[in-house]
């Protein structure tokens, strides 16, 4: 093991680089969360976690939430803006809120406004229920609730409500029919709104989501819808109630560039507007703060070329700058950054629980009299090996050796035992190149692929389309790693496939270093040992946006909190079960309980009929109602 040290191990796996200084790999090769950035000497070992876990009896795969992450989060952000405000010297405060789309979970949302509470950090709702939500939620006064999304009659009148209680409720208006049904709403009910506007931006976003933006974007009113807004409020005699500025070009920005891009138009029409008569009280950049996701600090998808400090002062200086030069007061600054607050707080762990190879098999190759000159051919290559000179022609002969072997078995040239001796050989073949051409400096193109082919496919107890989504949906990469024997050299090159009769059910793309590859380097398994892998930076959107696809539904939950004085520095502070059998089943519209009574007078029609005697009947009548109310994930 002298080739290898935790200093390897972070090279190849990065947890250092992507995770935010919450996550790093321990001296004893375990990975340690460290939740507290004030204290670091609480450390968290995951071997420690998943213990306590099993001795609870929850079963896994499991989401585990780091409670402490979450409040660091948001206190971060909020002690940034403020420093960064009284070092600009920078008149207007900041008041940000969390956009609740991107992790509805009860418990998240609670955390978030409790930690918030001392900087008066508001909440953000893009639909009707989560508006009912953050009106149940935001109970402060003192901090905001913006309202976006496309609304109707119902939502303005719950918006309104949220007036009626005191609540600094902003409906920010996306298309001009909105407003005249606000103003008509509004003075029914003889309450006064708080409305901002939606810039529809001519900056882009870079990154996936760069569409947000621009002439095409979905949401927000152009220049000419502006001002017509503005002139209408005062027609109305509610010009006062205009105090909002909006806009947004994209989530999960990649560079900072555009955020210094959007700071100058944005200011500019902030400061014009005031020049128009429109005193506006604050400013909303919207969201885009990106994460690190491949822990690369570049422009990439999946990560972001700037820290949070960087991205806080150009929104602050660049909006100071602008209105120092139109002569106009500094707006109070809200963004509304949800990736960025909850993405590290909670990841998935699971446990591989199964190995797939193509070339595991294999069947014995000695000559028989009779066979075929396809099999000799090959079993001539495989034994003249060593003495072979051109590898590159040994991998030629090889495929083309099996591909005529095939055809063959097509055309009942030759039997299926033979074919499988020949696949046997191949794949010895195909192995042999694989470590000469380690020790080469130029492999052929062909042969680069070798790699991927004798690669591994770890078999994980999870579904991709439930706990990782967008690895599917978009290519989004996450994080993968080993849990413990980081100390120890990996020698398994995988990829990772999940339980769901799908093939899209896989995870083949991983970060090493700075690139991409389709293969993540992980550690044989053991007989009667678990392995265990997490899956980070799950907490944005994966938690929200996971569907049943066979059926399997939300996984249990662990909510981990630190404690000082406890030897292990944490406490498991709440167990919250997942989705049973009999949940799904109830979503997509089966009863289970007629399904168990049907099941069992069928059971009954056999015992009756002496195929089952009864004492058996009792058994599979209780094991299948066992299995209804069961998790949908495998058991170990």
């Amino acid at each position: 093991m002298a080739d290898w040290s935790i200093e390897e191990a972070e090279r190849v796996y990065g947890v250092s680089q992507w995770g935010g200084g919450y996550f790093q790999i321990g001296e004893n090769g375990n990975v340690h969360a460290t939740p507290v950035p004030d204290d670091p000497s609480i450390r968290i070992d995951f071997k420690s976690v998943i213990e306590e876990i099993r001795q609870e009896g929850v079963q896994f795969p499991v989401v585990v939430r780091f409670h402490d992450i979450l409040r660091s989060q948001v206190a971060s952000l909020n002690k940034t803006f403020r420093s960064t405000i009284e070092e600009a010297q920078y008149t207007g405060q900041y008041q940000g809120v969390y956009p609740v789309k991107v992790n509805q979970m009860r418990e998240v949302v609670e955390e978030i406004v409790d930690a918030g509470t001392p900087f008066n950090y508001g909440l953000e709702a893009g639909s009707k229920a989560e508006l009912l939500t953050v009106l149940a939620m935001n109970t402060n006064e003192d901090s905001l609730t913006i309202l976006n999304g496309y609304k109707d009659d119902e939502f303005m009148r719950l918006a309104l409500l949220g007036r009626k209680l005191g609540r600094k409720v902003v409906v920010v208006v996306e298309k001009y029919s909105e407003l005249l049904l606000l103003v008509k709403t509004a003075k029914e009910l003889n309450i006064d709104p708080i409305i901002g506007v939606r810039a529809k931006m001519t900056v882009k976003g870079r990154g996936k989501w760069e569409s947000s933006g621009g002439e095409r974007a979905k949401f927000g009113l152009t220049i000419t819808e502006i001002i017509k807004t503005a002139r209408y409020l005062e027609e109305q005699g509610m010009a006062d109630c205009l105090k909002l500025l909006h806009f947004h070009i994209g989530s999960q920005l990649t560079d900072i560039r555009a955020v210094k891009e959007a700071m100058t138009e944005g200011a500019r029409i902030y400061a014009d507007l005031h020049k128009m008569g429109f005193p506006l009280d604050y400013v909303d950049v919207g969201g885009g703060l990106g994460i690190d996701y491949d822990g690369s600090n570049s422009t990439n998808e999946s990560s972001r070329n700037y820290s949070m400090q960087e991205y806080v002062a150009d929104v602050v200086y660049g909006m100071k700058e602008m209105c120092d030069l139109e002569g106009v007061p500094h707006p109070n600054l809200v963004s509304e950054s949800g990736r960025a607050i909850t993405a590290h707080h909670s990841c998935v762990v699971t446990e591989i629980v199964g190995e797939i190879k193509s070339n595991s098999a294999s069947i014995d190759t000695s000559e028989k009299e009779g066979e075929h000159f396809f099999l000799k051919n090959m079993r001539e290559l495989a034994d003249t090996f060593e003495s072979q000179t051109n590898m590159h022609e040994v991998y030629n002969d090889a495929s083309q050796y099996k591909e005529q072997a095939l055809d063959a078995f097509k055309l009942r040239v030759i039997t299926l035992e033979e074919l499988a001796k020949i696949e046997t050989l191949y794949w010895e073949i195909m192995a042999r190149l694989q470590v000469w051409y380690r020790q080469e400096e130029y492999v052929p193109e062909e042969l680069q692929e070798l790699d991927y082919s004798l690669s591994s496919q770890y078999l994980c107890n999870f579904s991709v389309f439930q706990s990782a989504a967008d690895t599917w949906a978009i290519d989004q990469l996450l994080p993968v790693v080993p849990l413990t024997r980081l100390n120890e050299k990996p020698s398994v090159n995988c990829s990772l496939v999940d339980i769901t009769c799908d093939s899209d059910g896989k995870i083949d793309q991983f970060t090493i270093g700075r690139e991409i590859t389709d293969v993540l380097p992980m550690h044989p398994l053991r007989k009667d040992e678990s392995y265990y892998v997490g899956l980070f930076l799950t907490g944005a959107y994966q938690d929200v946006m996971g569907d049943m696809h066979n059926l399997f539904g939300r996984l249990n939950e662990v909510h981990i909190f630190s404690y000082d004085d406890d030897p292990e520095d944490f406490y498991i502070e709440e167990v919250v079960k997942g989705s049973s059998v009999e949940d799904v089943l109830n979503i997509m519209q089966y009863n289970p309980r007629a399904m168990a009574s049907d099941v069992k007078r069928f059971i009954d029609r056999k015992v009756s009929s002496g195929v089952i005697n009864p004492r058996e009947g009792v058994r599979w009548t209780d094991f299948y109602e066992d299995c209804l109310s069961g998790y949908t994930y495998l058991k170990p």
